[in-house]
């Protein structure tokens, strides 16, 4: 099974107050011209924050995820450690079939062509109606959305970012797609349970929704949940897998979430088999002096929500 490496980064503020991105991604580019990158995202909010395991990561604002096809845990170049102010870095493996053919499904997801999206449900019609504060029309809605469930304040940020005043993703708006990275720790004997839920929503809560697990992986080492290649116990793992999850848009992931059909699958299989998860909501970019832009040029990328 090959490995892969995730990193999360949090980049070195530049002295003249300018964005420290554009530079590292001219730099990365230079470094994996021969091994490019899998996933390159530039994080907007928590939506499910860790509990019990690195939960010391939300102590920092991450200004990058990164997803290499490889199994070191450094950073393809000295040159991307001296723009790094923190990094959390994690090894898994992922099926060969995951890798073949990646880039190409990737694209077709991130600039989908006529058809391929599905429509709103009603309730989703609801989630983009009005603004901040707007009505919740029938929504299933909770206090927190720890539970994967649309809590008042995740529903507003939904609608800021949705209506285009978020930022990453070229400014956020309707058409924007997001990437949300899962870990996942599940409950001893509870993965087949967990297992269920995957596949409910790969066949029938996600995919009507747009929503595809794009990446998914089986952690090798995490330093015993502080990182790899760091302070980190070396050997040692508390994370159990990885997913990255494609949605067409920010209110296609609410959709989802306030839905009766979703939620009844969720209670059923997913919150009671895990441990602890953490789900980080990303906009996905690509390398400048490529074609693979997907969110506009990065220097005009703005922080939507310290993380």
């Amino acid at each position: 099974m090959p490995l892969c490496t995730l990193h999360l980064l949090a980049l070195t503020p530049t002295t003249n107050g300018d964005d420290p991105l554009p530079p590292f991604l001219s730099a990365l580019r230079q470094a994996t011209s021969k091994n490019p990158p899998l996933t390159i995202a530039r994080p907007l909010r928590w939506i499910i924050t860790p509990t019990t395991f690195s939960t010391a990561l939300t102590q920092h604002t991450w200004d990058l995820l990164l997803i290499l096809p490889t199994a070191s845990a450094a950073l393809p170049s000295p040159a991307l450690d001296a723009l790094v102010a923190a990094r959390w870095s994690v090894s898994f493996g992922v099926p060969a079939r995951v890798l073949d053919g990646f880039a190409a499904r990737n694209e077709r997801l991130l600039r989908p062509r006529e058809g391929d999206v599905p429509v709103l449900t009603e309730g989703g019609g609801v989630v983009g109606e009005g603004g901040v504060g707007g009505g919740t029309g029938g929504l299933l809605m909770a206090k927190s959305a720890q539970g994967l469930e649309l809590s008042g304040e995740l529903l507003d940020w939904v609608r800021e970012f949705g209506g285009g005043g978020g930022g990453g993703g070229g400014g956020g708006g309707s058409s924007c797609a997001v990437s949300m990275l899962n870990l996942l720790a599940f409950r001893e004997g509870r993965k087949g349970e967990y297992l269920k839920y995957g596949k409910a929503f790969a066949e029938d809560v996600g995919r009507k929704r747009g929503g595809v697990a794009k990446i998914v992986g089986t952690v090798v080492e995490d330093g015993g949940g502080m990182g790899v290649g760091g302070v980190g116990e070396k050997g040692k793992r508390v994370w159990d897998e990885v997913a990255l999850a494609h949605y067409p848009s920010i209110f296609h992931f609410a959709d989802m979430l306030a839905s009766e059909d979703y939620q009844a699958v969720n209670r059923r299989h997913r919150l009671g088999s895990l441990k602890d998860t953490f789900i980080l909501c990303t906009t996905e970019l690509g390398l400048p002096g490529g074609n693979d832009d997907y969110g506009g040029s990065a220097g005009k990328q703005k922080k939507e929500t310290k993380l």
